[in-house]
């Protein structure tokens, strides 16, 4: 009699255990988030890919109640950055605030993979736009049609900057020369579209490819001169600019999406709790407006529908990506 007491006192204590334990895990999601949150960066600062981060970051941060704070870790074509975060805590504190082109085209050239995508889940997409062909406006090239004449006539001696080898500005800089039958040198940039501007305003580079933001104020300045838009429609902060489609290039057409990524084993309630926050933000009009004015486009996304997104690029870039025979420097 005594022995099935103490069993059922032993059981009753392990299942009081087990709830306490609940309970503590239950409140610590619910409690989500008593900290700061950190946006790891695949880039060095400059670049869309910091500009929607820090973008995002001050808008989130009233949401959330904490303070959001940018942590750019730049290089081996966003492999630094992905690392870090997917050997982080999963506990919802650090993300990453991806790159298409690092996410969805990179892994196609890479042997050595740092990261897979099952290390990470979706949380949300924040920013979509289209690139544009950005020319160093020293040189006399006018029009894109210049420049493919100019590159015909002098194969090799145009060279284009990207952010990195499998980068979609290295991918649309292949797209260029195999519809048009050119051939440019490529110099990449690994930590990203920063110091890539940096040498293109410096006469190091001759051209580049790349989201609006970085190059709109040097545009505005005189600087450098935007010959074509990579998408089907233009850019309403760039309303006399062409598409690539409207001079007669309509397959060189490529989008960025920049988009926020969680270690793959944090806990659900947190990844909503994230979605929930961060789509209030992107959907509000004056989050709306400042991509806007930036040429860029506040384009929510929820997990699974981001999700998707990844599965159909990478499948979508893989022919694309072979076709041009693209390799990592």
């Amino acid at each position: 009699m005594q022995k099935t007491t103490r069993k059922r006192s032993t059981r009753l204590l392990a299942t009081a255990a087990l709830a306490a334990a609940l309970c503590s895990s239950a409140g610590a999601q619910s409690a989500y988030p008593g900290r700061t949150v950190t946006l790891v960066v695949p880039t060095a600062a400059s670049g869309t890919t910091d500009f929607s981060a820090r973008m995002l970051a001050q808008a989130l941060a009233p949401v959330l109640g904490q303070s959001v704070v940018v942590d750019n870790r730049g290089g081996g074509s966003g492999s630094i950055a992905a690392s870090a975060v997917k050997s982080a805590k999963a506990d919802g504190y650090t993300l990453l605030m991806q790159y298409s082109g690092f996410h969805v085209i990179s892994p196609h050239i890479t042997k050595q993979k740092q990261w897979e995508h099952a290390d990470f889940q979706p949380v949300a997409n924040v920013i979509s736009t289209p690139q544009i062909i950005v020319l160093r406006s020293d040189l006399p090239m006018q029009t894109l049609a210049e420049l493919i004449a100019y590159a015909k006539a002098n194969p090799g001696r145009l060279n284009y900057a990207s952010s990195g080898a499998g980068s979609l500005q290295h991918v649309t800089g292949g797209m260029l020369e195999q519809q048009a039958g050119i051939k440019m040198t490529h110099v990449p940039y690994s930590k990203g579209t920063g110091p890539a501007l940096q040498d293109l305003l410096g006469g190091q580079v001759d051209l580049t490819f790349g989201t609006a933001p970085s190059f709109l104020p040097h545009v505005a300045s005189g600087k450098l001169r935007v010959l074509a838009v990579t998408g089907k429609e233009r850019l309403p902060s760039l309303p006399d600019v062409p598409t690539t489609a409207e001079v007669g290039y309509p397959q060189v057409n490529a989008s960025s999406w920049f988009a926020v990524f969680a270690p793959a084993a944090v806990p659900r309630p947190v990844i909503d709790r994230l979605t929930a926050d961060i789509r209030t933000v992107v959907q509000s009009p004056a989050f709306r407006q400042k991509a806007q004015e930036q040429g860029i486009t506040a384009d929510y996304q929820n997990p699974q529908q981001l999700g998707d997104k990844v599965r159909a690029d990478l499948a979508n870039w893989a022919p694309i990506v072979k076709a041009l025979h693209l390799k990592v420097e």
